[in-house]
């Protein structure tokens, strides 16, 4: 038996490699309150309950009435009413996944359904279309605003359409979509319209509260059916906690699953997990019960100050635009000229000790750098800045990165439905990570290639990658 003192020891040596998770730096996937105790309670929370199993609720009517409690909070953020209900699901992802086959499984008398996607729809969405064997029909989003156009949307909706998807807001850009319209277009033709409100569900009402212009996007909104609001985002919960909201429990009905023909116990599972911990439920619902109503205002408040001030900042630096006004929490900012590229920004940046997300062209959008922005970035916005403004002076220095010609024609030869894991091997050597190296410190040259590719291969590249990364040793 190996002493637990040496296994925390060793664990804490792998996590000094990894993002830091606190303090503002991470500006993508992690959200941070900035609030000290927080996670102490969340930790104590989550022990209580890791054992037991969410699995059953009469054996764990602890767990019940904590999933109760939060989707009756949530709830009460996004305008819901006496008839709403909801469940506790391990992420957005899930959230997505079930509002899909919900609105599938609530019409069996089509046969071949299909859902209505702005193209800025989440990636869980073509997930829940892969998985579920749903046709997803993606409609192009206004190319200057990049909001979903509703009378695009409304002409999309035929027959076979089972579920209209707008966000509140989009991951890519930061922007609400027209939901309005867009719900009223889909209750005209007997739709669903679900709201990924995973980001913006447990912050835009607080923002509402802080004067800030902010349209309905929930169940005040007639049409809309369904609401995913995550709390391990703005609600600053651990992960993975979201809640799927549902106008109605007949809405709903439509992901629950239940199987009697064995001979063991009779399975039901109100989410796709059947084992579920109630760790993770058991932190979400201490952390919302100890920041309450006032402490979420506060963070709002916090959040919105930073949002402002670095959206600001990003105006005055020289060669950088805001890809779109930024509605939410999320800002996307692009190059102003060709001087320089925005991939050796994010490099120069992870330098200087910050993490910002690179994301490829696609459509109207070109190569743009996503930025998460939390409560704990209040207070270092001039740092970020100052930090931004050198990289990209550095990066304009540097110059535009080119693909070698060789490599560029090797990639565009690679047929995504044929690749061999040989000739992913040969890209790796070319793209200097063959022999195990691994990633580069610098992925500038490495993104280029990668935005090279069309979608298909790049998914193609990214899975074959994925599973070089996940070999035991």
């Amino acid at each position: 038996m190996r002493p637990a003192r040496e296994v925390l020891a060793r664990l804490r040596e792998l996590r000094a490699g990894d993002l830091p998770t606190h303090g503002g730096r991470t500006l993508a996937y992690v959200y941070d309150s900035g609030l000290s105790g927080v996670d102490e309670l969340a930790a104590q929370a989550h022990a209580l309950a890791s054992s037991a199993n969410g699995l059953d609720p009469t054996a764990f009517p602890s767990l019940r009435r904590l999933e109760n409690d939060l989707v009756a909070a949530t709830a009460r953020l996004v305008g819901g009413t006496p008839s709403t209900v909801g469940a506790v699901t391990s992420g957005g992802t899930e959230s997505c996944l079930l509002a899909v086959l919900a609105a599938r499984e609530g019409r069996p008398d089509v046969a071949e359904p299909s859902i209505v996607l702005p193209s800025t729809a989440h990636a869980a969405f073509h997930k829940a279309a892969h998985l579920f064997r749903v046709r997803p029909v993606v409609v192009p989003v206004d190319p200057v605003t990049f909001r979903a156009d509703p009378d695009a949307m409304a002409a999309a909706i035929d027959d076979t359409t089972v579920l209209v998807v707008a966000g509140a807001p989009s991951y890519a850009h930061g922007v609400i979509d027209p939901v309005a319209p867009i719900a009223a277009a889909a209750a005209a033709r007997g739709v669903r319209t679900h709201v990924d409100a995973c980001i913006g569900g447990w912050v835009l009402p607080y923002f509402r509260r802080l004067g800030r212009p902010v349209p309905e996007f929930g169940f005040g909104v007639e049409g809309v059916t369904s609401v995913s609001v995550d709390l391990h985002k703005y609600a600053y919960c651990p992960k993975g906690v979201s809640v799927l909201l549902h106008g109605d429990a007949e809405l709903r009905r439509g992901h629950y699953f239940a199987s009697a023909d064995w001979p063991g116990y009779t399975m039901l599972n109100s989410t796709i997990q059947s084992t579920r911990s109630g760790g993770p439920l058991a932190a979400a619902w201490a952390v919302v019960q100890h920041l309450g109503d006032d402490g979420y205002l506060e963070l709002a408040r916090q959040t919105l100050a930073a949002v402002t001030a670095i959206a600001d900042g990003i105006r005055s630096i020289d060669g950088l635009r805001l890809l779109a006004e930024p509605d939410s929490t999320l800002i996307a900012l692009a190059a102003g000229d060709d001087s320089f590229d925005l991939f050796t920004v994010a490099d120069e940046m992870r330098a200087r000790g910050w993490y910002v997300q690179p994301q490829f062209a696609h459509g109207s959008s070109p190569v743009n750098l996503h930025l998460t922005v939390t409560a704990a970035n209040r207070g270092g916005e001039a740092g970020f800045l100052a930090d931004l403004a050198a990289s990209v002076a550095a990066a304009r220095e540097a110059g535009p990165v080119t693909v070698d010609e060789n490599v560029a024609a090797f990639v565009a030869a690679l047929d995504p439905d044929t690749l061999t894991g040989e000739q992913f091997e040969g890209l790796l050597t070319a793209a200097g990570m063959g022999g195990g190296a691994g990633l580069p410190d610098r992925m500038a040259g490495i993104n280029a290639l990668l935005g090279a590719a069309t979608p298909a291969l790049r998914e193609r590249l990214l899975r074959e990658f994925l599973g070089m990364l996940y070999r035991p040793d």
